[in-house]
């Protein structure tokens, strides 16, 4: 562990609380510093069952934990109708924030937690990992150099989920997750085609007819057309699910060359992703065949990607307590824009299918 490792905090005891903290410790320069939930009993169970150290505080409560002041960050894996009123108070104590996704209910509830950051001076991210991995970088450095213009893209991130799930989960509760699959998958998907399009918004977003929602409203399965410049010259489908086998595909076209994953958001495995890389194909005489065969790109990694979004924000945040610099915008930024098209495909679809222009 580093000098002065950043302490995070975690408030609520979710799943993906599980995952997260691992890459908390598993991060070289962050700690976990506590945990805190509604009951204390529950927070003592967690931190037992998912092998904390001793030295974790523990709390039955979140506004104890909001109160310490040994807290640097916070990561919040709550529901996400809980995210404006607990984001907006921790950054008015001034901790940093790692929120999971979807971010808010809509831009307008996300704009409020991000006035407060900017106000208090704190870092603010997301828990979209996959940007983190050295794959990332990597397909990104190949669509600058190689790919020529962005015309097609095309993800997934679709999940078969037993009946049970629709009956007790929190993602298809109305109270607590409204959005369904379009926020708990579809910012994935989302946040994917703005990545490939340099975070430049969409002029028109549409959603697909065959929508499937609960009796509630919930979005179980929906696919949507993001389309770009006067001429619709680049298109992007997305499509989540919560009724198909597990798929979490990314397909980049561009003029010169294209690349393909099946894992773009959770890879195969930890310690090493790989896509499929084209470059200049064509057909072969006949068109029997093809004049080259994709190359496999393999990128290795020394941490997870939870582990090393971790080891960014921690970076940032020790880079703003040393006075070095202000939070990145770059992070919140890109938040709000996958925030703004996940309201789009929303509002298209409350609408009828109907086009929305941003």
């Amino acid at each position: 562990m580093g000098e002065n490792p950043v302490r995070f905090g975690i408030l609520a005891c979710a799943n993906i609380a599980r995952k997260v903290a691992r890459a908390i410790q598993l991060a070289p320069n962050s700690t976990l510093y506590a945990i805190a939930s509604r009951s204390l009993e529950k927070a003592k169970q967690f931190a037992t069952a998912n092998g904390f150290p001793s030295t974790t505080k523990v709390y039955g409560s979140y506004e104890e934990l909001l109160d310490d002041p040994g807290v640097d960050v916070l990561y919040m894996p709550l529901p996400t109708s809980l995210h404006v009123q607990w984001a907006t108070l921790a950054a008015q104590k001034r901790k940093h924030i790692l929120l999971e996704k979807p971010t808010a209910l809509d831009v307008a509830e996300l704009d409020k937690i991000l006035e407060a950051c900017e106000a208090n001076g704190v870092q603010f991210m997301d828990g979209s990992m996959w940007l983190h991995h050295p794959r990332t970088s990597r397909m990104k450095e190949l669509l600058a150099d190689s790919t020529g213009e962005v015309s097609f893209i095309h993800s997934t991130s679709t999940v078969n989920e037993p009946p049970e799930f629709f009956d007790k989960d929190i993602r298809v509760n109305p109270g607590l997750d409204a959005l369904g699959a379009l926020g708990d998958l579809g910012w994935y998907c989302i946040g994917a085609a703005l990545w490939a399009k340099d975070y430049q918004l969409p002029n028109a977003v549409t959603a697909l007819p065959g929508v499937k929602q609960s009796s509630a409203g919930v979005i179980l399965s929906c696919t949507a057309a993001l389309q770009y410049d006067q001429h619709h010259k680049t298109v992007a489908i997305i499509h989540c699910s919560f009724f198909s086998h597990s798929s979490m595909d990314l397909a980049v076209v561009g003029k010169n060359a294209s690349f393909h994953l099946n894992d773009f958001i959770i890879p195969f495995q930890e310690d090493s992703a790989f896509f499929d890389f084209t470059r200049l194909a064509k057909f072969a005489e006949l068109h029997i065949g093809w004049n080259v065969k994709p190359e496999k790109v393999v990128v290795p990694n020394e941490l997870p990607q939870e582990a090393l979004m971790v080891q960014e924000l921690a970076r940032l945040v020790q880079g703003i307590r040393k006075a070095e610099h202000r939070p990145d915008t770059k992070w919140p930024e890109k938040s709000r824009k996958t925030q703004m098209v996940v309201d789009a495909v929303k509002k298209s679809i409350d609408l009828g299918c109907v086009p929305i222009y941003l």
